[in-house]
C-alpha cells in the first residue's frame, strides 16, 4: 500500500531549520535515485511517517543533490537512516531492514 508522503524533503538549505532545530525527534532517510535498497526502504519510511505523525518528523535527503549534509554526518552507505534528537544524531541504521528494526529504534529514541 502506498502512503501519501507525510514527511519532508530535507536539503542542504533546510536541514538546520527542519532537523537540527526541530523540537521533536527527526528520522532522516539518506537515499539516492539509483539505489535499489533505498527503493525497498522508501515505502517503509512512508508508513513510519504516517504511524508516528505528531510524535516524530520523518523525511528524506537525496545524497546526490545534498552533498554538504551527507558529508557532515559521514554518510558513506545508503540507505542510511539517522534519527536526530535535540539536534544530534542518536541512532543510525544502515541498509535495508525490516520495519520492526526501524520502529524499535524510533521507540527507543522516543522513550529516552
Amino acid at each position: 500500500m502506498f502512503y501519501e508522503m507525510a514527511d519532508v524533503n530535507f536539503s542542504d538549505q533546510n536541514f538546520e531549520a527542519e532537523v537540527l532545530k526541530s523540537a521533536e525527534p527527526v528520522v532522516v532517510d539518506f537515499w539516492a535515485e539509483w539505489c535499489t535498497p533505498c527503493r525497498i526502504v522508501s515505502p517503509i519510511i512512508e508508513e513510519l511517517a504516517e504511524e508516528y505523525k505528531g510524535k516524530v518528523k520523518v523525511g528524506k535527503l537525496n545524497v546526490d543533490e545534498n552533498p554538504s549534509v551527507s558529508g557532515q554526518f559521514n554518510v558513506m552507505s545508503i540507505p542510511s537512516i539517522l534519527i536526530f534528537k535535540d539536534g544530534m544524531p542518536v541512532k543510525t541504521i544502515i541498509g535495508a531492514q525490516a520495519k520492526d528494526n526501524f520502529k524499535r529504534a524510533i521507540d527507543e529514541v522516543l522513550s529516552s
